[in-house]
């Protein structure tokens, strides 16, 4: 039949076309973009300090344990050998090329540091820049660095860094001539050689900013007598550090102290004597 008469409709269906819809999307503004990098900018502000503060915080805490296990070596040794070790063995001035052995108390401790291994590579009868102690004094200790120190390097002149000097004395009220402190050269003191206290009588303390060519834990000279307030800016080997508002002491008991860059220097000088017999000054007295 033909589809003409028939009445049908044979061609494709036509498949109507989909609307078309308009995008209703757009950027941001150049107010609004300075709004939200305004906001991004503030909040960064407050967060960076905080996130600083945290940083600092553990590294005063690093700091603060280093000297802990120091005061638990300094006492090993005294219940092994009576006394604590000398301040230095010897001692010899930098460059001088004597046999004078001009070692270190914290060479002394390090059997108690869980180091043996390395004090039996050190010949204590020679001096502590000899060559045949060259390779041991150069190991660095991680017991012995502040991370908050001035000194990024793990070797000070080609030998282990310290960033803990043992205390000698004081010089802020007279001469150190004899050396007041409780780590002094060729003397070793018992406990009731302590007579102010081990809980009143700093035994090593924080010198960690600044150059301190001497800040080797081999080395002899790793000493200081304390001449000025804590953190005060001179050339002279003192207690320092670099955390916010002083500087860490290890007393005699064990205890570690933040020592406060405004602290009475009278109190000061007397934490820096063995047994000088001071009393703590009276607040407003001259």
């Amino acid at each position: 039949m033909d589809a003409s008469r028939s009445g049908r409709n044979t061609s494709p269906e036509t498949v109507p076309a989909a609307p078309q819809v308009r995008s209703h999307r757009r950027g941001l503004t150049l107010v609004e973009l300075l709004v939200v990098v305004t906001v991004i900018a503030a909040l960064l502000a407050m967060l960076l300090p905080a996130l600083q503060g945290l940083r600092e915080g553990a590294r005063r805490v690093v700091c603060l344990n280093n000297l802990r296990n120091v005061g638990c070596a300094l006492h090993g040794h005294l219940l092994v050998r009576r006394r604590f070790p000398a301040g230095c063995t010897e001692w010899k001035a930098a460059g001088q090329s004597s046999q004078r052995r001009c070692l270190a108390w914290s060479a002394m401790i390090l059997p108690w540091l869980e180091e043996q291994p390395l004090a039996d590579r050190i010949d204590f009868s020679r001096p502590f820049d000899h060559p045949a102690n060259t390779g041991a004094a150069s190991v660095p200790l991680a017991v012995f660095r502040c991370p908050s120190a001035d000194r990024p390097e793990l070797l000070v002149g080609g030998l282990g860094r310290c960033d803990y000097g043992g205390v000698s004395g004081e010089r802020i009220t007279s001469p150190n001539n004899p050396e007041k402190g409780a780590l002094v050269t060729d003397a070793a003191f018992t406990v009731t050689q302590i007579g102010d206290g081990l809980t009143k009588t700093a035994l090593v303390g924080e010198c960690a900013a600044g150059p301190w060519p001497d800040g080797q834990w081999m080395n002899g000279r790793n000493l200081f007598d304390q001449a000025y307030a804590v953190n005060w800016p001179t050339w002279e080997d003192e207690l320092r550090s670099r955390h916010p508002g002083g500087a860490h002491a290890l007393f005699g008991d064990g205890a570690v102290r933040l020592i406060g860059d405004t602290t009475d220097t009278r109190i000061l000088a007397a934490a820096c004597t063995r047994a000088a017999g001071e009393g703590l000054p009276i607040p407003g007295e001259p």
